[in-house]
């Protein structure tokens, strides 16, 4: 039973990863909404934090887009009612009036509240490409 609804819970997790990967990609405003804690924090690859608002607002005004994002990896550890989540992912970006891949590496943290798992923080980073043998 315990084994059941863990991967029930895991399911859900996996399940919200996704729906956030599409509404990403297609701007879905309301999806991120539900997707993202009112007290969500990002921290970008600079480690600059923005909060909810910011990274909706970057998408409903395009300032970021995401044509693609393909998760390459992910793992999910779930303590009760919160969950560490860590993966990545390598997607298509476009900002500042340009068009680039981005591979991400990202640990999320999510929560379960009234019966709903939503993400409450993430942390993107950006693996340094090792040099190539000559």
């Amino acid at each position: 039973m315990v084994d059941e609804q863990a991967q029930d819970q895991e399911k859900q997790i996996h399940a919200l990863f996704d729906a956030g990967d599409r509404a990403l990609m297609t701007a879905d405003i309301g999806a991120l909404e539900r997707i993202f804690a009112d007290d969500y924090v990002q921290y970008d690859p600079s480690g600059q934090p923005l909060t909810k608002q910011q990274v909706l607002e970057n998408v409903r005004t395009s300032t970021v887009r995401y044509p693609s994002i393909v998760s390459t990896g992910r793992s999910i550890r779930i303590f009760a009612d919160f969950a560490i989540v860590h993966g990545s992912e390598e997607d298509i970006v476009e900002a500042d009036g340009r068009r680039f891949s981005a591979r991400y590496l990202y640990m999320d943290v999510v929560v379960k509240r009234n019966g709903c798992w939503q993400i409450v923080g993430s942390l993107l980073a950006k693996p340094e490409e090792l040099p190539q043998e000559p």
